[in-house]
């Protein structure tokens, strides 16, 4: 997600080591409900018509259940087709909590049974002594957990663990296999918090100055260099069990200004084809490192000449079937910010924008904002009611969704 004023200047801190007895993100509750993470490090769960479970108290030192070989991890379609259709809507959800009130987030998940929670601000109640645990045991479907955690200006959990450099900086000063690592780490870190995605790394090619909107968080002005340190972090945190995702498509390096702020323009499709899809393509493409389930994909509130037409990228079909059809690409999609960036607040409700984001072909729908859900899944009933979302695209979305968060296999 692009940078949030409010939360994203950090002091740098030296690394703090990891709470000991913490369990990578598979600590089981005593309902049974483990956390998410990737595909072949969860155990099926609770069926969806399951009641809501109450907060139970679990303990740090838990030893989580093994894994089900890849070939007994169920298909979507079955789990899919076990949730009621609000239900299905719901996990098309990842709404912002407040990371300093566990007892509010988990009230969040138990009311909504949304399909991820997004941690923002500077709190870490949430992260702390097990809350996270709890927070899941409101859920009848695994909740995905999320921050934006790149480095540098946009880091969530460095007065927990420890400060990361820039990704300009890990650029310029480390080697490809010592990102890996320092991503492997970093993941290591967010799950045993109970993060299960990270939105990181970022892809946009940039040679902006450090502190503009992108600057420093781009790994290079060359997409080539760009390219394989973003596969180095990704990678890296998806060794740890963290799902991460690219971001922001088609490419906000060389947009004219910052989406938080008001409506931007990139540079004409034909020029991003030539230099800020190029990471997508290498990564994503038949070849690419990130194809098979490694990563999602952000797509961002911009408008692209010869691409977009009135509407910001996020909203538009267009933006979707470019990603979908010329890149090839299957796997999880996700908007940008949805609930607190001026290039759509200025002009849609969160509802209305939330529609016309999963209308155009979005999996998943992003708000930061900690605002009630009910309004939003109350039009998202009405649009598949009446056929603006239709059954069959809603279904594939949520089989995507649950896949990302290792729940069970596409087939």
């Amino acid at each position: 997600m692009g940078p949030m004023p409010t939360r994203q200047q950090r002091r740098p801190r030296s690394v703090v080591p990891l709470l000991a007895g913490l369990v990578a993100g598979a600590l089981v509750s005593s309902v049974g409900v483990a956390i998410g993470a990737v595909p072949t490090a969860v155990r099926p769960t609770a069926a969806a018509s399951q009641p809501a479970a109450q907060p139970a108290a679990v303990s740090p030192a838990a030893t989580p259940e093994p894994a089900p070989p890849g070939d007994r991890v169920p298909a979507c379609t079955a789990k899919v087709a076990a949730m009621t259709p609000r239900d299905r809507l719901a996990q098309r959800l990842m709404v912002g909590v407040d990371a300093a009130n566990p007892r509010a987030a988990a009230e969040t998940v138990r009311s909504s049974q949304v399909g991820g929670v997004f941690l923002g601000g500077n709190g870490t109640a949430l992260l702390r002594n097990s809350q996270l645990t709890r927070l899941q045991a409101m859920a009848r479907v695994p909740v995905a957990v999320a921050v934006d955690d790149e480095g540098g200006r946009v880091q969530r959990i460095d007065d927990l663990d420890g400060s990361l450099p820039s990704a300009r900086t890990m650029a310029r000063t480390m080697t490809v296999e010592q990102v890996r690592e320092a991503g492997r780490k970093r993941g290591s870190q967010l799950l045993a918090r109970g993060v299960t995605w990270n939105f990181a790394p970022t892809v946009d090619v940039s040679d902006q100055a450090a502190n503009s909107v992108i600057g420093d968080r781009s790994f290079s002005d060359d997409p080539d260099v760009v390219t394989r340190y973003a596969a180095a972090w990704a990678q890296g945190q998806r060794e740890a069990g963290v799902f991460g995702v690219l971001k922001h498509f088609p490419g906000h390096g060389h947009a004219d200004g910052d989406s938080h702020r008001g409506r931007v323009t990139t540079p004409p499709l034909a020029r991003l084809k030539a230099d800020d899809l190029r990471p997508y393509a290498d990564l994503l493409g038949p070849a690419g490192a990130l194809r098979a389930g490694g990563a999602g994909v952000m797509v961002g509130h911009l408008d692209t000449p010869g691409l977009t037409d009135g509407l910001p990228g996020s909203l538009t079909p267009a933006v979707y079937q470019l990603l979908r059809g010329e890149y090839g690409f299957d796997g999880l999609v996700v908007t940008d910010d949805l609930g607190a960036m001026k290039a759509i607040t200025g002009q849609f409700t969160l509802p209305q924008a939330t529609v016309r984001a999963l209308q155009a072909g979005a999996d998943m729908a992003l708000s930061s904002n900690v605002t009630p859900v009910a309004p939003t899944l109350d039009a998202l009933e009405r649009a598949l009611a009446d056929g603006r979302i239709s059954t069959a695209d809603n279904d594939r979305a949520v089989a995507r969704i649950l896949t990302a968060k290792g729940l069970c296999s596409p087939a």
